[in-house]
C-alpha cells in the first residue's frame, strides 16, 4: 500500500508539473510564407520585413492597431495647431534602444529627416513628403511642421516604414535590427527562421512571450504537416490550400477568416509595348474571369475588385463591371490595337500560391484571346530586383498589402510606370484634404480613373486565413497591416 501511495503521489506530482509547464508556456513558433530580404523596414518594400518586426522590434511615433485605429506609441500624446500644419509630439520618457542607447527627440528628428532626404531609400518616401521641418524642441518634445495640412499624417506615422531608428545603429538594421520594441532580435538562420526574444528593459507594457520564432514555410505542402505536428503554432495568414476544411474540423486549431489590405493585381508594365496601348490593357481586362481565378486559387476566398481599393473601406466603389469578362470583346480590342493574331509576352510569378497558381489560370485565360504568356517563376528577392526595382517585366502578379496605398499610382518611378496628370492631381488634393467626406469623394474618383485606364488587371482582395493553436490568444483577426504583432499574444493554458 505504501508503494502504491508513493507511485500515485509521484504520478500526481508529474501531472501537476506537466500542467504547470503547459500553463507557463512562453514560446511560440509563427509560420511565415516569405523570407524577408533583410530586416530594416525603413529600407525595403517587402511586406515580410514588417511582418516580423512591426510593433515587435520597431516602433513609430504612433501605431496602427488590429482594428485599423491609430494610437500613441513612442509619442505618448500630441497637439495639432489650428491650421493643421504643426504637430507637437510629447515623447515617452525613459525609453532605450535594444543596444542600451537612450531614445530621445534627436532620434525622431534623425529618422524623419533620413526618411524624407533626397537620397532616402525608404520604400514609402512619399509618406514624409508633406514634412517641412522637424525640430527637437527638447529631449522629449518634437515639433513637426507640414508644408500643408495632411489628414492622414498620424496614420502615416504608424506605418512600418515610419519606425524610429537611432543614428548609432541605423546602418546595421538590415542584418541586426535594433529598435525600442518589446522584443529584441536574437538570431536569423537564413532560409529557415528568425528568432526574437523578450526585451526585459521595455518601456511599456511587458509582453507575455519570452521567445518567438518566425519559421519560413513557403507553401501549403510544408505548412500543413508543420501545423498538424505542432512544429508551428500559428500562421497569421496560412497557405492552407485545399486542406482548410480539414484544419477547420480539427478542434486543436482556430481558423479565423479576416480581411486584408492586399489588392491582388495582374501588375502591368504600362510603358512597355504593347501594354502601353489602352486597347491592349482593356483587352486583358475583358479576358480575365475573376470568379475562375479566385476559385482556382486556394482557399478560393478572395473578394473580386475592379480597382486598387479594399472592399471593406467605406469609400470603396464596385468597379468590377467596368470591363466585364468578355473574350470576344477582348479579341476585338486586340485587333483594333494592331494585334489581330494576338502576341506573346512573359509573366514573372513570385512564390506565393496566389501568384503561382493564379498565374497558371490567367495564362490560360489570356491564351484564349491570343495572348501567349511564357511563365517565369522567380524567387522573392529576384522579383524585388527585376520587377519592382528594375521594371524588367511584362506582367506579374502580386498583392499590394500596404494600407490605403492607391497613391502609389501617382509615383513617377513606380514599377507600374503609369502616368496620368489628372490622377496625380487627385492624389495631390487628397494629400491636403482632411475632411472625411471630401476625401472619400476623391478616393472614388481615383478608383474610377484607374479602372477606366485598366492600369492593371484588378483581380481580388487577398483574404486573411488566420490559423493558430486553439489555446493561443491575441493574434490579429484582420490585417490593416500585413504584420504578426505579438505584443498581446499569450497561451491560455
Amino acid at each position: 500500500m505504501t508503494a502504491w501511495k508513493s507511485i500515485l503521489a509521484a504520478t500526481a506530482l508529474a501531472l501537476a508539473s506537466s500542467t504547470a509547464a503547459l500553463a507557463a508556456r512562453t514560446d511560440v513558433v509563427i509560420g511565415i510564407v516569405l523570407e524577408p530580404p533583410h530586416l530594416d523596414p525603413t529600407a525595403g518594400a517587402a511586406a515580410a520585413i514588417k511582418e516580423v518586426g512591426y510593433a515587435n522590434v520597431f516602433e513609430g511615433l504612433t501605431r496602427i492597431n488590429s482594428d485599423g485605429s491609430v494610437s500613441p506609441a513612442l509619442a505618448q500624446s500630441w497637439t495639432i495647431s489650428d491650421d493643421g500644419k504643426v504637430y507637437t509630439f510629447k515623447l515617452q520618457d525613459g525609453v532605450k534602444f535594444h543596444d542600451g542607447t537612450d531614445f530621445n527627440a534627436e532620434d525622431v528628428k534623425f529618422s524623419l529627416d533620413r526618411a524624407r532626404a533626397e537620397d532616402s531609400v525608404n520604400p514609402q518616401k512619399q509618406l514624409f513628403a508633406a514634412i517641412d521641418t522637424v525640430e527637437a524642441t527638447d529631449a522629449t518634445t518634437v515639433t513637426v511642421t507640414l508644408k500643408n495640412p495632411q489628414g492622414a499624417f498620424l496614420y502615416n506615422m504608424g506605418w512600418g516604414e515610419a519606425v524610429i531608428v537611432a543614428p548609432e545603429s541605423a546602418d546595421g538594421n538590415k542584418e541586426t535590427p535594433i529598435g525600442t520594441g518589446p522584443f529584441k532580435f536574437d538570431n536569423w538562420a537564413k532560409g529557415s527562421s528568425i528568432t526574437i526574444v523578450k526585451n526585459p528593459d521595455y518601456w511599456g507594457e511587458a509582453v507575455a512571450l519570452e521567445k518567438a520564432e518566425f519559421r519560413i514555410i513557403p507553401d501549403a505542402a510544408a505548412a500543413i504537416p508543420a501545423l498538424l505536428s505542432g512544429d508551428v503554432h500559428a500562421f497569421s495568414n496560412m497557405p492552407a490550400g485545399d486542406a482548410l476544411p480539414q484544419i477547420e474540423a480539427d478542434s486543436r486549431f482556430k481558423v479565423v477568416l479576416g480581411s486584408t489590405e492586399g489588392e491582388t493585381v495582374l501588375s502591368t508594365n504600362n510603358k512597355k509595348a504593347p501594354f502601353d496601348k489602352l486597347e491592349v490593357r482593356q483587352a486583358i481586362a475583358h479576358a480575365l474571369n475573376r470568379e475562375e481565378i479566385i476559385a482556382g486559387t486556394p482557399p478560393g476566398l478572395g473578394t473580386p475588385i475592379g480597382s486598387h481599393f479594399a472592399p471593406h473601406h467605406p469609400a470603396y466603389v464596385d468597379l468590377t463591371g467596368t470591363y466585364p469578362y468578355d473574350p470576344a470583346k477582348a479579341k476585338e480590342l486586340l485587333a483594333a490595337a494592331g494585334f489581330p493574331d494576338g502576341f506573346s509576352a512573359t509573366i514573372k510569378l513570385p512564390p506565393p500560391a496566389y501568384a503561382r497558381e493564379g498565374g497558371q489560370i490567367i495564362a490560360a485565360q489570356l491564351r484564349q484571346v491570343g495572348i501567349n504568356l511564357e511563365i517565369i517563376p522567380v524567387e522573392w528577392a529576384d522579383w524585388l530586383g527585376q520587377v519592382f526595382t528594375e521594371k524588367d517585366y511584362d506582367l506579374s502578379i502580386v498583392s499590394h498589402v500596404e494600407p490605403m496605398d492607391i497613391g502609389i499610382y501617382a509615383r513617377p518611378d513606380y514599377y507600374f510606370q503609369y502616368e496620368n496628370a489628372d490622377f496625380d492631381a487627385i492624389i495631390a488634393e487628397l494629400d491636403v484634404t482632411a475632411d472625411e467626406t471630401k476625401r472619400y469623394d476623391l478616393y472614388k474618383q481615383a478608383q474610377e480613373m484607374l479602372a477606366k485606364d485598366a492600369v492593371n488587371g484588378f483581380l481580388f482582395q487577398l483574404p486573411k486565413v488566420g490559423v493558430w493553436d486553439a489555446k493561443l490568444e491575441g493574434m490579429w483577426e484582420n490585417w490593416p497591416l500585413a504584420v504578426s504583432d505579438l505584443t498581446k499574444v499569450h497561451w491560455t493554458e
